[in-house]
């Protein structure tokens, strides 16, 4: 890559880590521009998820106080999105490059759709809030299943994962959004280090291609992005947030189905 093909991915991963400090899917922001770079779906997923792990990381950390009075609740949620993680990493990893050429554009156009509808995911949420309280507003086997699915889909593919988790989280759990979002976090983070683990391995085993320069650039961005980007992205409207995704989503796809 380029010194200026690096600059950018700089700037996207900064970008992408005060993002998912906001309103999550910041992977739409540096997947789409790993794909034009030139890199293969498979390529850029698994560097995007790798590179990425920081940014989950630093949002994860803002809500460690939050996080520690909820631990024995969510215990059980982070086994089972270890275990999605690493079914969807799997699945990545023994899904033929021709069929990827296909899919990957598919669900980047799923995680667009994610994003337009998000509002009103959080609405329907915020109205079942208070309806399921109870001991462990964590443990319905409604809620382990929607972690179950949206870790596998974390692990395969990663970009709009926190959407889907915000809203599984709200709508069983009957907390509002602001209390799940540090749940999310750490669930993101677990699915994100352990689809990157698997990726890894997989390089040194010679079963997947990590492009290892992009992913140290984008780490250095996603960590600024990730720990001092979320007062900046409360700053800004969601709508601009979601506008920035949104265009270069839809730039992405046309890149795709054109090239």
């Amino acid at each position: 890559m380029s010194a200026v093909e690096l600059g950018l991915l700089l700037l996207a991963a900064l970008a992408a880590g005060s993002i998912n400090g906001a309103v999550g899917s910041g992977s739409l922001v540096t997947l789409p521009v790993l794909l034009a770079f030139g890199l293969d779906p498979a390529a850029a997923v698994t560097t995007n998820t790798i590179a990425m792990v920081t940014s989950a990381l630093g949002g994860t950390l803002a809500y460690r106080k939050e996080l520690r009075e909820d631990r024995e609740h969510i215990r059980g949620l982070r086994y089972i999105s270890v275990a999605g993680g690493v079914i969807g990493s799997v699945l990545l990893l023994t899904t033929s490059a021709d069929a990827l050429d296909v899919i990957v554009p598919i669900l980047i156009g799923f995680a667009l759709v994610l994003v337009i509808v998000q509002p009103r995911l959080a609405d329907l949420a915020r109205s079942r809030a208070g309806r399921r309280a109870g001991d462990n507003p964590f443990g319905s086997n409604g809620l382990r299943l929607s972690i179950l699915g949206c870790s596998v889909y974390g692990g395969y593919f990663a970009a709009a994962q926190g959407i889907l988790l915000l809203g599984a989280l709200g709508a069983f759990s009957g907390r509002p959004l602001r209390t799940t979002n540090g749940i999310k976090n750490l669930l993101t983070l677990t699915v994100n280090v352990t689809a990157a683990t698997g990726f890894t391995i997989a390089y040194f085993t010679g079963h997947a291609d990590v492009e290892w320069l992009a992913v140290a650039v984008m780490a250095v961005g996603a960590t600024i992005g990730g720990y001092t980007g979320g007062r900046l992205a409360k700053a800004v409207p969601d709508w601009a947030l979601r506008a920035l995704i949104i265009v270069i989503a839809v730039v992405s796809l046309a890149h795709e189905l054109i090239g």
